[in-house]
């Protein structure tokens, strides 16, 4: 044996026995200008149950965080989320050692969705990049990590963040067209959860209504970028895509991966998904689900009964898919960013 062994197999075990030990922290942090950014992390302080929103999870809150990979992963959510239906995935890159990020974007969250839509979309990248700032400006984190390299996970409107920021341009003249061209076929992009299709005699008028608003409201033509150096890895799960200009999207500035989902109602794959893959020959698909429904990122799920009829059909899983899948997929997500974030 090899004199060295001994003690590297000792440094080996230590490093193994302060893995087991590592726990998920949770804190939030106060934006500038933003609404709080929440952090899970690891920590060797112990967990306990905590009341978080309508979900109970297991974290050690504002526990003292402990060293991990070095790297921050911002996770931007979806329209009208929160950052507590992320937790699962965030378990999985806080054990890979990642400090995770999660800003509460303006008037598009849990509390206030009064800017939804392309209002939104202009606003996020940038609330990301200030997120990356505010954890490097706090005082606990700013030792444990280095910012060259951050990684990046959305899921639907923050998908469609991703894509802004894996280089990505779009435009709301852009989502106007599409509405015009696919307003029955890709309803719920257009009008969001403000009412349905039926298959009635009322169908007409609701599309007519709804184009001549989204017209009135969406008519700019300029191009929407947002340049983040920083970033250096996008994972975009069930994006918004459809008012990208898509050949900014062929060469992504940064490796690109999605997660797609074979029965959403919500954003119909082939007018989103579908077509980011289509056109990025490099763009690597980390997993899909074909049995799945739009809310089938959201782990743990916002509970059924606070969702209402609409909301419900849009993200509840759709018969015989079997959530028993989903942290495979998370390790994919985690895999896909740490071979492009380490060392």
């Amino acid at each position: 044996m090899h004199r060295y062994a001994p003690f590297l197999l000792a440094c080996a075990l230590s490093f193994v026995a302060a893995c087991a030990q590592a726990a998920v922290g949770l804190t939030e942090l106060s934006g500038v200008d933003d609404g709080p950014v929440t952090v899970y992390y690891p920590t060797a302080a112990a967990e306990r149950a905590e009341r978080l929103g309508p979900f109970t999870l297991q974290v050690a809150r504002d526990g003292a965080p402990a060293r991990g990979n070095g790297r921050l992963v911002v996770i931007s959510h979806g329209s009208g989320g929160a950052p507590w239906v992320y937790a699962n995935l965030a378990r999985v890159l806080v054990d890979d050692g990642f400090v995770v990020a999660l800003p509460r974007h303006r008037g598009d969250n849990h509390t206030d969705t009064s800017k939804r839509g392309p209002d939104s979309w202009k606003l996020r990248p940038a609330e990301v990049s200030r997120a990356i700032d505010v954890v490097g400006a706090d005082a606990r984190f700013a030792p444990l990590l280095t910012l060259d390299k951050v990684g990046m996970y959305g899921m639907s409107a923050g998908g469609h963040t991703a894509l802004s920021l894996a280089g990505g341009r779009w435009s709301p003249g852009q989502f106007v067209r599409h509405c015009e061209a696919h307003i029955a076929d890709d309803f719920h992009t257009c009008m969001g959860l403000l009412t349905r299709l039926r298959g009635d005699s009322w169908d007409g008028l609701k599309k007519a209504v709804s184009l001549r608003a989204i017209r009135w409201k969406f008519g700019d033509d300029t191009w929407q970028l947002h340049d983040e150096p920083r970033i250096r890895a996008v994972v975009a799960g069930v994006p918004v895509a459809a008012d990208f200009d898509m050949q900014s999207l062929a060469k992504p500035r940064v490796p690109l991966g999605l997660v797609t989902v074979g029965l959403d109602a919500w954003l119909v794959p082939r007018f989103h998904s579908d077509q980011v893959l289509a056109v990025c020959s490099g763009c690597e698909r980390i997993a899909h689900l074909p049995n799945a429904g739009h809310g089938a990122l959201l782990s743990p799920p916002p509970p059924a009964h606070l969702l209402g009829e609409l909301e419900l059909a849009m993200l509840g899983d759709p018969p015989g898919f079997d959530r028993t899948v989903l942290p495979e997929v998370d390790r994919k997500i985690a895999a896909f960013l740490r071979k492009h974030l380490l060392p």
